[in-house]
């Protein structure tokens, strides 16, 4: 089994603070490891849709011969702090359910086929898998179709992921 990697939120810290020093982003983006460069990035959150989803990425990334980047973008709430007489800060409340999931993966049979790793994001679902693909260099990105009143309502992330990624998004029912 290849295993999986959770970046610690220094990692992220890291990245995000990219703008002061624009030659540590590019050190950043392309320290990727080569295994995965060109693999098929999955959006996978446990449900029911993205482990179909998971399913089919680890076929097409088996037939490609491929590495499989699995994206779980984790909920980040901001909570409003009032401190006094200061304005409200926004905290983010880390969502430790990647470190459910990376077991959870960890212990999957069906992951043996390929290489594999787990990457949490925290933000916009679609900006982040497509952020992800392309610091992969992904050759495609595979989702799970949205199902319900949230869905219709606000668009599937697979519809608005499908109107802006620049590379191809496979949706599976």
């Amino acid at each position: 089994m290849a295993g999986h990697e959770i970046p610690e939120p220094a990692d992220r810290k890291r990245v995000a603070d990219h703008m002061a020093h624009p030659e540590a982003a590019e050190e950043t983006r392309h320290s990727c490891d080569p295994a995965f460069q060109h693999g098929v990035v999955v959006g996978f959150d446990g449900s029911t849709s993205s482990e179909r989803a998971l399913a089919y990425a680890i076929g097409m990334a088996r037939r490609s011969g491929s590495g499989l980047i699995i994206v779980h973008v984790a909920n980040r709430l901001p909570t409003t702090v009032w401190a006094g007489c200061e304005p409200p800060v926004f905290v983010d409340v880390p969502d430790h359910r990647t470190e459910v999931l990376g077991l959870e993966l960890a212990c999957a049979d069906h992951l043996s086929e390929v290489p594999w790793i787990l990457v949490e994001r925290g933000g916009d679902i679609c900006h982040e898998l497509e952020e992800v693909g392309r610091e992969y260099e992904a050759d495609a990105i595979v989702v799970g179709s949205t199902h319900g009143l949230v869905g219709r309502i606000f668009g599937s992330v697979a519809g608005r992921l499908a109107r802006r990624a620049q590379r191809p998004v496979v949706v599976i029912p």
